[in-house]
């Protein structure tokens, strides 16, 4: 961007900050098409939840493939269009703050980032731990070599964010390659069982939908189905988003589609039902299978399982890299602490939000495993819960915004547009999108309501494991937190806010444009 003499017509230019211009000549483009594809096959694609799909059997399965009809296509038309017409670093902010005016935007990067720590630190690294003490060696909970496989997990992530973009890039990278290389390489083993030895599960046999499945899975699904904006918290590092965020999103959402389906297809087709459980699931599936290599099975599923361990490390780092940029963007912006908005000059990266995200989630582990029970207590997991539901519900503003820039900044210039003419289709997509993650952010905050609705039974506390009042105080509560959080931030950034400068808004997108 420049700043160059500024058009009189509001609706061309952005209001930003000094600091942000400052903090933007830090950044450096090293983005290729190909590096966008693999980032994003990473953030999108996440093998923990594998067992979880496949433990609800043809009706889990079912619901995958209806929801990358009517969730993933049009979600990933929606981010084709935002993606590749408002080019700036920290993508869902700007396109908030766009439509929605600068403090919007802030509940938005706020809520965006806030998942991330949390779920690294209380989710993905006990995944970890419980994997290799299973498969590998055993790590007693609670010991020091429990929280020091989890903060080397933790801070490993946090590395690969801190490392500057041209070479940070190469393990999400790494960790989208090892995507393809576990799919692959169970795929062919099941294959070789079911001939070997027959197939045991029930495949999609007797596949239908009902209610009970539907509120229990498909809202939770979508926060798989989540990701194909993170590329854009580093947009302006970008070679050329005018055309490689479409084509990014295309490839990557056919591709992670296809890499949910075909290891879950595979787990029904060699596992009895009653056998698929949570993560055990997919690596129950692993043994299971792996036995077709004799005397090299222990070795084989072994590899898998480093390798599964690795696909955890890589999707906290990825995103951590998009997740961190677009809270440092907010910052440099005014929408937050300006402590946070400052990129290191020799990285190009938000070190001080990536320190941040370090010590939230260690602090966080560190709760779970000392004072929660290992991450088991009742209350914790309703706060983890709801934690890592908080990318979900700032899409509850990043779509509308999509379709509010339509018709407030429909002047831009788009290199790829939602239907040829007219706003028809581009309304259907953002109507389908957003509902999605209405119901899935309600039943984040009140599960078991539309239960009662539908007239369907639903034990809260043998769920939950307190009642609804808890519950809810507890959600709630959280909620409030990240609010209050946000407020103290926004103020924290008035100062910033009033050296506020006027930039074009097409500077990004015509340089990008003029691309061969």
């Amino acid at each position: 961007m420049s700043t160059a003499p500024l058009p009189a017509d509001p609706q061309l230019v952005e209001e930003t900050t000094a600091l942000a211009l400052e903090e933007k000549g830090h950044l450096v483009k090293s983005l290729r098409r190909v590096d966008m594809f693999l980032l994003t096959v990473c953030a999108f694609v996440g093998l923990d939840t594998l067992g979880l799909v496949a433990s609800n059997g043809s009706q889990g399965f079912l619901w995958l493939a209806l929801l990358a009809v009517l969730f993933v296509l049009p979600y990933g038309l929606l981010m084709s269009e935002v993606g590749s017409t408002f080019t700036e670093e920290g993508g869902p902010y700007e396109w908030v703050k766009l439509a929605f005016g600068r403090f919007n935007g802030a509940i938005t990067a706020v809520l965006y980032w806030f998942t991330n720590p949390l779920w690294v630190g209380g989710s993905l690294a006990f995944i970890a731990t419980a994997a290799w003490s299973d498969n590998i060696t055993k790590i007693t909970p609670g010991s020091a070599g429990d929280y020091i496989f989890k903060l080397i997990f933790i801070w490993f992530s946090i590395g690969v964010a801190v490392a500057a973009l041209k070479r940070g890039k190469w393990i999400p990278n790494f960790g989208a390659v090892m995507r393809f290389f576990i799919v692959i390489l169970f795929s062919v083993t099941v294959i070789i069982y079911g001939v070997k030895n027959g197939f045991a599960g029930s495949g999609l046999s007797g596949a239908k939908t009902t209610m009970t499945v539907f509120l229990a899975l498909v809202p939770p699904q979508h926060f798989n189905y989540v990701g194909f904006e993170l590329q854009n918290g580093a947009a302006e590092e970008m070679q050329n988003p005018q055309k490689d965020v479409p084509l990014s999103v295309l490839r990557s959402g056919v591709t992670g589609v296809l890499m949910y389906s075909v290891p879950i297809l595979c787990i029904l087709l060699v596992l009895p039902l009653d056998q698929v459980t949570g993560i055990g699931g997919f690596l129950d599936a692993v043994a299971a299978t792996f036995s077709v290599y004799g005397g090299a099975a222990t070795v084989m599923k072994d590899i898998m399982v480093l390798a599964f361990i690795v696909t955890l490390m890589t999707s906290g780092a990825v995103w951590m890299i998009g997740s961190d940029r677009v809270l440092a963007v907010a910052s440099y912006d005014g929408a937050f602490a300006p402590y946070f908005g400052r990129f290191s000059p020799r990285l190009g990266t938000p070190v001080r939000v990536n320190i941040l995200s370090g010590i939230v989630s260690s602090i966080f582990m560190i709760l779970a495993v000392a004072a929660f029970d290992g991450g088991e207590d009742s209350k914790f997991y309703i706060v983890l819960t709801i934690a890592i539901s908080t990318t979900l519900i700032s899409y509850l503003w990043i779509f509308p915004a999509a379709l509010k820039l339509r018709y407030s900044h429909g002047h831009v210039h788009r290199s790829y547009r939602v239907g040829k003419s007219g706003n028809g289709l581009m309304i259907l997509v953002v109507a389908l999108a957003t509902f999605w993650v209405a119901l899935g952010s309600w039943v984040a905050i009140f599960p078991g309501t539309l239960e009662s609705v539908f007239g369907v039974s639903y034990d809260f506390v043998g769920t939950w494991g307190t009642g609804r009042g808890t519950y809810e105080a507890l959600t709630i509560g959280t909620l409030v937190v990240i609010l209050i959080i946000t407020i103290i931030g926004y103020l924290a950034g008035t100062r910033v806010r009033r050296e506020q400068v006027t930039i074009p808004i097409e500077d990004v997108a015509a340089g990008e444009a003029a691309r061969p």
